[in-house]
């Protein structure tokens, strides 16, 4: 499995910018970004492949999130825009070894311990 570590939650309004880190140990075929809200079940958001060169979004954020990867330093992001108050949840970056091009969340093997967002109205 891969080691995972999330960083760059925290509070912002409505409208605002948030750029969240996966650190990542070792290697994989995709790094994924997913969500849960209180109540709610975790749910896709965005994938990328290890490489970079393909990337999948949920419709809820096409458009206003961004999921890129910096090989060198083998950490993920994801750049979100223009944040609503119903994108508050824990964030969780994951990752796995598979090819296929199914991405629930029992599709990802390795996860990281998630981290807060909170959008403000």
């Amino acid at each position: 499995q891969v080691q995972l570590v999330e960083s760059g939650g925290g509070l912002v309004q409505a409208g605002g910018s948030l750029r969240l880190s996966c650190a990542a140990s070792g290697q994989a075929f995709y790094m994924g970004w997913f969500r849960q809200a209180p109540g709610k079940e975790r749910e896709f958001v965005a994938t990328i492949t290890w490489s970079g060169g393909w990337t999948y979004y949920a419709d809820s954020v096409l458009g206003r999130f961004t999921i890129s990867r910096d090989d060198a330093k083998n950490t993920g992001y994801l750049e979100m825009n223009s944040l609503k108050p119903e994108d508050t949840a824990v964030y969780y970056c994951a990752a796995r070894r598979g090819s296929y091009s199914t991405f629930g969340s029992q599709d990802f093997d390795s996860w990281g311990q998630g981290t807060q967002v909170t959008v403000s109205s």
